[in-house]
């Protein structure tokens, strides 16, 4: 997506970091981003250094980059850089103790992907039908390092409209050397008798357990579930959020829609959701790098998270 024209220079900078590396997942440059006013920062006190990087986040989810993503990251971002006690003796002390925290959780969440692929490996066997959905760089990198061991097996992909996102998965799929097949969304339906599983991202999982990701991403949910087969959601814990929609009507509207299109001031009644919420019943495991969880065990990592 592009960003917002009416960004600031922190919004700018986390734009420019997912323009020039496609690999990079929104809530890694969210938290990049965070590290880099932490590090240039000139506050003096605990309560200026909030009060700036509240702002920084305010600016990122004013770009047309995914809000969930942002929110989830910054929120654990600055919940695990101000974990233990900051009861130093001067200002200068807190701020080395910040920065040290901070690169370590750039580091743990850099080795996300590369855990979720070794927990979703062995539920990916030699001749496998795998339905996705939109596209996913976490699944994209999943999907990558197993055909890399010599697993063989098909990809079929939806459109994914409006924006025809499943285009860019299989271009991708397509140069990796994985078989793949791209689909009609309304497709769905005939396709997932055939199909072993589904496999999905997520711009984020909510405390209940389900996901908010692409639209489409519930029907294809529902379908699956009637005809027995299993969706699986691949995605980094710093995408979970302390938030609990019970409908799609329960979904905050950042999340929902483009910031440009909030700022327009458009009669939403007129505008399609870029997302829906998949609510847990549908959803067999998650992978992520906390290990393979089911949607009731989020809840419990969330209270963890924040403790």
């Amino acid at each position: 997506m592009a960003p917002s024209t009416e960004d600031s220079p922190a919004g700018i900078y986390f734009s420019e970091l997912l323009e020039k590396d496609a690999s990079k997942s929104t809530a890694l440059a969210a938290i990049e981003t965070l590290m880099s006013t932490l590090e240039k920062s000139k506050a003096t006190t605990v309560n200026e250094l909030t009060d700036e990087l509240k702002k920084v986040v305010t600016a990122m989810q004013s770009t047309d980059y995914s809000s969930t993503s942002v929110k989830s990251a910054s929120e654990l971002f600055m919940r695990f850089i101000s974990l233990a006690s900051l009861d130093l003796q001067t200002f200068d002390e807190c701020m080395k103790v910040l920065k040290e925290r901070g690169t370590r959780f750039i580091a743990r969440v850099a080795e996300s992907r590369q855990k979720i692929a070794r927990f979703a490996q062995p539920f990916i066997k030699n001749n496998s039908r795998i339905l996705t959905h939109s596209y996913s760089k976490v699944v994209l990198e999943a999907l990558g390092k197993v055909a890399a061991s010599g697993t063989s097996f098909h990809v079929f992909v939806t459109e994914s409209r409006p924006d025809f996102s499943g285009s860019r998965t299989k271009e991708r799929l397509d140069s990796i050397g994985i078989p793949c097949t791209l689909i009609l969304d309304s497709a769905v339906g005939y396709l997932m008798e055939s199909i072993d599983f589904v496999f999905v991202g997520a711009e984020g999982v909510m405390e209940t357990g389900g996901i908010i990701n692409k639209i489409g991403t519930l029907g294809l949910a529902i379908c699956a579930k009637a005809m027995n087969k299993p969706v699986y959601v691949m995605t980094e814990s710093i995408k979970f959020v302390k938030e609990y929609p019970l409908n799609q009507q329960d979904i905050p509207e950042v999340f929902k829609y483009r910031a440009s299109t909030l700022k327009e001031n458009k009669n939403l009644a007129d505008e399609h959701p870029l997302v829906d919420y998949t609510p847990p019943q549908y959803i067999k495991l998650l992978f992520t790098d906390l290990g393979i969880l089911t949607p009731a065990a989020v809840g419990d990592e969330l209270i963890k998270l924040y403790l």
